[in-house]
Order: structure tokens, then C-alpha cells, then sequence
């Protein structure tokens, strides 16, 4: 018995983990695609991001609620509804929302960067909600991924004209621990139901909240004249970037600690100079591979740490 019930963990960190690595993989390469799908300066016929981000709500609500008339019926209680929608105020509105506002404020490297504290507080916050314990190979793992993440991300950086920015910085902060807040203070809801029951009325929730406030951009938008590139890539951002990667999300919650779903956040940066690179954007040279490798260990680090349910197991056997 002990033997299956081992088995079974296994297999259950086994999906969390592959769930995660394709979510951070989509959102790895949702950078450089985006930065073709939205309008610039350098870019006139791109989508405002106010109309891509209220196109990116309604579709993936659209898309969960169709696909979710395929998967077994759940019922949901109204105090589950009730934090549900709490857990879309802080895991997609502020989040996704706050984040772009902030980008359009300040510089896209300061956004980056800000960007690499969610696993920090997300630990800290887990040791504050759950009682996980913050273990020295958890905390060095954290670092270790967080230098190698903001490395990247510097060297990753072109020349923007767009400088720092005090309130820009601030609401990319917010965001961030919105997502922190959501990964931690949210978990016991999410893992009480399937993923598309989650998504679906989180999405529900977001989706309202974002055509209320960005229906004039998002109508103002002629996408008939768009180009077939920025059609395309629009399509990969609600698809790929939207749908599948925040039905991946409480797949990983499920079945791992908030910490260690956070630490995959280190991995888009990765993934985002390897596409650069393979597009002839960015070179991969040893300094970045350093920075990779970093990550990477970072990230086994964080799963070779003891959860709380483990070392409360451990002191029983001892």
C-alpha cells in the first residue's frame, strides 16, 4: 500500500510538472511574439494592448465554457463562487491588468525584473498562509533562480526609449504580489475542483471586468485591416498564451507547493532568448548559458526542499 500511494504522488508531481513546463514554455515565447502583435511606434498596425488584453478575457472565457460542456458537470457552492471571483480579482485582473498598465508606464527591463520577485514573495507568503517552511536549500534555490532569471533579463535588453517610471514600477509590483497573493491565499479552492471548472468562472469574472473597462479600444480596433502576422499572433496570445497556459496553471497547483509553481517563472525568460536566438534576435553566448544553468538549479533546488507535510512526517517516524 505504502509502495502505490508513493506511486501515485509520483505521478501526480510528475503532471504538475509537465503542466508547468508547458505553461512557462507558451509564456516563454509569448514575449517576442507579442512585441509583434502589439502597436508601437515601430508597429502602427498592431492591437492596442488595452483591446488585446479584453481580447484575451473573453476568449479564454469564451473557449473555457465551450470546452468545459465536454468534462464531467461540477457543482459549485456560492462561497467557492464568492472566492473565485476574489481569486480572479488578484490571479488574472489585477495581475494581467495592473502589469500592463504598468508596462506601458515605465521601462520593459524594470517590468522584467520586478517581474522575478514572484517566487520570493510567493514564499514568504506560502510561510505566512500554508506554514510552509522557508529551509535554507528552498531560500538558496530562490536566490539562485532569481539571479539567473534577472541576468536574462539584462542582458536580453535592447535600448528603450521608454525610461523608469515611479508609478509604472509600482503597479508592475502590485500585480506582482496580486499573483503571489492568488498562488498562495487561493489554493485551497483551486485544488477542490477540475481546471476548467476553475478558469471557466475565473475567466467569466475577468472577462466582464475587462470589457467594462476596455470596450471603446477594443471597439475602436479595425481587425479586418490587420495583417495576417498580427492576426496570427493574437490568436497564439488568446490561444496558446491564455487558454492553455491558465489551464496548465491549476493543474500545477494542485499537485505542487505555491513556491515551486512560482519558481517556473525563471524558466520564460529562458525560453524567450532561445526563440529570440533561433529568430536571429539575440545571441546566445557563455554568459547567458551560465545564467540559464542557474535557473535551472534554482528551480531542482526548490523541488529537492521539504514541504511542511513532509517534515511533520519525518519527525513522526523519528
Amino acid at each position: 500500500m505504502p509502495h502505490e500511494i508513493n506511486t501515485t504522488m509520483d505521478r501526480n508531481k510528475l503532471k504538475g510538472h509537465t503542466a508547468l513546463w508547458v505553461a512557462n514554455i507558451i509564456w516563454g515565447l509569448n514575449a517576442p511574439i507579442c512585441k509583434q502583435v502589439l502597436q508601437s511606434a515601430s508597429n502602427p498596425e498592431g492591437i492596442s494592448p488595452f483591446a488585446l488584453s479584453a481580447c484575451r478575457m473573453a476568449g479564454a472565457a469564451l473557449l473555457f465554457w465551450v470546452f468545459s460542456l465536454f468534462m464531467p458537470r461540477e457543482r459549485v457552492t456560492k462561497r467557492d463562487l464568492g472566492l473565485l471571483l476574489l481569486a480572479s480579482i488578484f490571479g488574472i485582473q489585477f495581475n494581467q491588468l495592473l502589469y500592463l498598465w504598468g508596462l506601458s508606464l515605465t521601462s520593459p527591463i524594470d517590468a522584467s525584473i520586478i517581474a522575478t520577485l514572484v517566487p520570493i514573495v510567493t514564499m514568504i507568503l506560502a510561510a505566512l498562509f500554508l506554514r510552509e517552511p522557508i529551509t535554507w536549500l528552498k531560500a538558496g534555490g530562490v536566490a539562485v533562480g532569481c539571479t539567473g532569471a534577472v541576468i536574462l533579463v539584462v542582458m536580453s535588453q535592447t535600448a528603450s526609449a521608454v525610461a523608469s517610471n515611479l508609478w509604472g514600477n509600482a503597479l508592475c509590483i502590485i500585480s506582482t504580489i496580486s499573483f503571489s497573493f492568488y498562488l498562495t491565499a487561493f489554493r485551497s479552492v483551486i485544488v477542490r475542483y477540475s481546471a476548467f471548472t476553475v478558469m471557466k468562472w475565473m475567466f467569466l469574472f475577468a472577462a466582464l471586468v475587462a470589457l467594462v473597462i476596455y470596450h471603446k479600444p477594443l471597439l475602436a480596433t479595425d481587425f479586418a485591416s490587420l495583417p495576417p502576422k498580427t492576426i496570427f499572433g493574437a490568436l497564439f496570445v488568446v490561444v496558446g498564451a491564455t487558454f492553455v497556459t491558465y489551464l496548465c496553471v491549476p493543474i500545477g497547483q494542485q499537485h505542487l507547493r505555491p513556491t515551486l509553481v512560482a519558481m517556473y517563472n525563471y524558466v520564460q525568460p529562458v525560453v524567450a532568448v532561445l526563440f529570440s536566438v533561433a529568430l536571429g534576435l539575440d545571441r546566445f553566448g557563455f554568459v547567458k548559458a551560465a545564467a540559464a544553468m542557474l535557473v535551472f538549479t534554482g528551480v531542482w533546488m526548490v523541488t529537492q526542499s521539504k514541504s511542511r507535510r513532509e517534515m511533520e512526517q519525518l519527525k513522526v517516524e523519528n
